[in-house]
């Protein structure tokens, strides 16, 4: 028979929320693992509070619930907040109840920004990687590294000269409350001189010749080739040798002597192929013959392995594109290199958790 459309107010509920969440659910073995790397982070949570004084909101919980944006790309803190006071699988996956009262946005950012102080992001990724579990699925012999522009959270028009002169042009300029078009032909602008006020440490960088010029900053990750694990993530200013200079940096505090590293054409330089001569390693970079002679010869490229490591170093991308269209960092939402750095890398470990996930369960 027909079921009658009636709505019943039910005061108490008798169902346990753990029973609620299905038991193959992705997320249930993703909490294992983050539960079992944030044990790990104790100490480094007492440092950064007071043992007198109102409880704050347990940093495990901020942490947990700031894997949910990534994960689910939810958009803002705030979003964040109106999920958490609906969705039961996200109160499960933080550690509130069904009757907990949510933290207001304002309150929750502030807690947040506690964990920047202690560099919790980068603690956390390295307590990941250092699980036993996901440690035997990492290779300490073969990596790639690579670089990406991350949009920076600053328009064009607070691009301006830093001596404060050539004020603004455009037809609407000056016109109360409305946001003023600007004429930028004809205006040279560079970063020796100009400056974005909104995010003074965003810096203009084009991608490529005939590209167009944007306010960023620059992204930079360490793949290990067995199973596309991320084992470094920095994030540095945008111009044109940072990404060779901090691959040097991630290859010297990870990579032993003997280990290959692949990278795209960009790291064909004599530069960057002496230093990772002179810390052991063997670039395996693509070669960049465009008018001109590569860094690297046949004495590299003769061997197998070259070939293996060029085909290998193209899954860095796979990082990089979940990074930006699912961890919601194609164009970053705060402001200053710090708090974009600590998102990165916290985003960075959301992909891991994700990949190891994935392994753990083909593997058994």
């Amino acid at each position: 028979m027909r079921g009658e459309d009636q709505r019943s107010e039910v005061l108490f509920s008798y169902v346990r929320l753990e029973s609620r969440i299905p038991t193959d659910h992705p997320l249930r073995a993703i909490r294992t693992l983050i539960d079992e790397a944030l044990n790990g982070l104790s100490r480094d949570f007492n440092k950064l509070y007071a043992r007198d004084g109102r409880p704050s909101i347990p940093p495990e919980r901020l942490l947990r619930a700031l894997l949910l944006q990534a994960f689910y790309t939810v958009r803002s803190e705030r979003q964040l907040m109106e999920q958490l006071n609906y969705n039961l699988l996200f109160r499960w996956f933080v550690g509130l109840s069904a009757d907990d009262q949510v933290w207001n946005a304002t309150v929750f950012c502030k807690n947040r920004d506690r964990l920047l102080d202690g560099d919790i992001a980068a603690k956390f990724f390295a307590s990941v990687l250092n699980l036993p579990q996901v440690r035997k699925l990492l290779s300490g012999e073969h990596f790639s590294v690579d670089g990406t522009l991350i949009e920076a959270w600053a328009s064009m028009k607070s691009f301006v000269p830093k001596d404060g002169g050539d004020p603004p042009s455009g037809k609407d300029h000056g016109s109360g409350g409305r946001n003023a078009e600007r004429d930028f032909h004809g205006e040279k602008r560079k970063n020796d001189t100009h400056f974005s006020t909104t995010d003074p440490d965003a810096r203009l960088f084009r991608k490529g010749a005939g590209k167009e010029a944007k306010l960023c900053h620059m992204g930079h990750l360490m793949m290990e080739n067995r199973n596309g694990l991320i084992v470094d993530a920095r994030l540095t200013e945008a111009n044109g040798t940072a990404e060779r200079s901090t691959a040097l940096d991630m290859i010297e505090d990870n990579a032993r002597p003997g280990s290959t590293v692949g990278g795209d054409k960009n790291y064909d330089t004599a530069d960057f192929v002496a230093g990772c001569r002179e810390r052991g390693c063997t670039p395996h970079v693509s070669q960049n013959n465009a008018n001109r002679r590569s860094a690297i010869d046949a004495r590299t490229t003769r061997h197998p392995g070259y070939r293996i490591s060029t085909i290998k170093r193209k899954r860095i991308e796979e990082p990089f594109g979940w990074m930006k269209t699912v961890g919601g960092l194609r164009k970053t939402r705060h402001r200053g290199r710090g708090l974009v750095e600590w998102f990165f890398v916290l985003t960075a470990a959301a992909y891991n958790l994700i990949r190891v996930r994935k392994l753990l369960a083909a593997t058994g």
